[in-house]
């Protein structure tokens, strides 16, 4: 399933194939019950314990991380080979640490914050969390409104976050704060590292959403924070997020791909045993056009995917193809999986299988990291202005 890696590439992705072969989707069945039940699908320390050790036996540890702390420094082409296979199961695990927010202090850490933040994050030591969207500006972060003020040598922030991820497991978190209203996205807007326990940081509620996953909202109450945990320059945090959210929409891309191969696969292995009427689905026109333009679709996904990681592993901006590639995989992948759940009929709906699981995670990519609508608008104004 490879595009064009090299042959030791291709072995990396082969290597993580048959981990989640043997290692993560045995572990489907737990997470499907605990999704039935309306738990947590995360994964138990239990659960989690022998897949870390596991990881880091097979170096499957750290793969885009630097050198200097440990990590194989593997460039995006090879990374999203290796997210397009954790994309085929429902098992929630991935290899530490979380790519994009390692990208985002990579890229603007001080060497206080390299030492202190980045390097145990780096070597999956630390964990952390971000927060970017706002009550009220969820897909417009240059709308947002929570503020940090400076007194003295510390940042005073005080306002609103909501949707955010793994917040009351992070070490730390990114929070991104207006520091010019007048400015705002163009040099208004500033990354600040808020340690877990700082007073003034307030988990206000667990929100449950789809897939059995969960989001956070945070409130800032004269939340103090030391100067030198500004991430970056003050009113430079805007293009590092950017940078972050452009690293999560292209693995976004892969995971789709891993979902949309797990869902034809499953389809093509059904049709061809299940018969109706005295002939097998696989032989009814209908089923073969759902399955051809599968096959079409992530191929031509794979190849949008590849293209990007290859330019941006040549240092050249992916944004543009990033948005495209967040449209049309997410709903790709939607299309795979529903048509795959229909030729399953009644059992392809029950919460005994995988399908409906993927279907809720494909249902969700399509509004974090930026809803579908506007990438579209962001894609066609670039469109305009290219040929304006």
């Amino acid at each position: 399933m490879s595009v064009a890696l090299s042959e030791e590439h291709r072995m990396l992705q082969e290597l993580v194939a048959k981990f989640v072969d043997h290692e993560l989707i045995p572990l489907e069945r737990a997470v499907l019950a605990r999704e039935t039940q309306g738990q947590p699908i995360n994964l138990t320390k239990e659960e989690e314990a022998p897949l870390l050790e596991k990881c880091r036996e097979l170096g499957l540890w750290a793969l885009d991380a630097p050198e200097e702390f440990g990590g194989a420094n593997l460039p995006a082409v090879a990374l999203m080979a290796v997210h397009e296979e954790l994309g085929r199961t429902v098992t929630p695990f991935t290899f530490p640490p979380d790519s994009p927010n390692l990208h985002m202090l990579m890229a603007t850490a001080s060497e206080m914050q390299r030492k202190r933040y980045l390097e145990p994050y780096a070597s999956g030591e630390a964990k952390s969390a971000i927060a970017i969207s706002e009550p009220g500006a969820g897909g417009d972060p240059a709308g947002m409104m929570t503020r940090a003020v400076k007194e003295g040598n510390e940042w005073v922030i005080n306002g609103r976050k909501i949707w955010i991820s793994r917040v009351p497991h992070a070490d730390f978190t990114i929070v991104m704060a207006l520091t010019d209203p007048e400015k705002r996205a163009r040099g208004g807007i500033t990354a600040f590292i808020v340690e877990k326990g700082t007073p003034g940081f307030i988990i206000e509620r667990e929100i449950p959403m789809l897939a059995g996953h969960r989001t956070y909202e945070v409130v800032f109450e004269n939340c103090r924070v030391p100067e030198e945990q500004v991430l970056g320059a003050v009113g430079q945090g805007f293009a590092p997020m950017q940078l972050r959210l452009t690293v999560r929409r292209l693995q976004m891309g892969a995971w789709c791909i891993g979902i949309a191969r797990r869902a034809l696969r499953m389809m093509c292995e059904h049709v061809q045993q299940r018969v109706t009427f005295g002939v097998k689905l696989a032989d009814r026109q209908a089923i073969q056009w759902w399955i051809a333009d599968a096959a079409t679709k992530i191929h031509a996904c794979r190849l949008m995917v590849h293209d990007a990681a290859q330019k941006q592993d040549d240092g050249r901006d992916v944004r543009t193809e990033a948005s495209m590639i967040k449209v049309f995989a997410t709903e790709m992948a939607a299309e795979v999986v529903d048509h795959a759940m229909q030729a399953f009929g009644a059992m392809g709906v029950t919460k005994e299988m995988p399908l409906q699981l993927m279907a809720q995670k494909v249902r969700v990519m399509r509004v974090y990291e930026g809803p579908s609508e506007v990438h579209r608008m962001v894609i066609a104004r670039r469109t305009l202005a290219e040929f304006g």
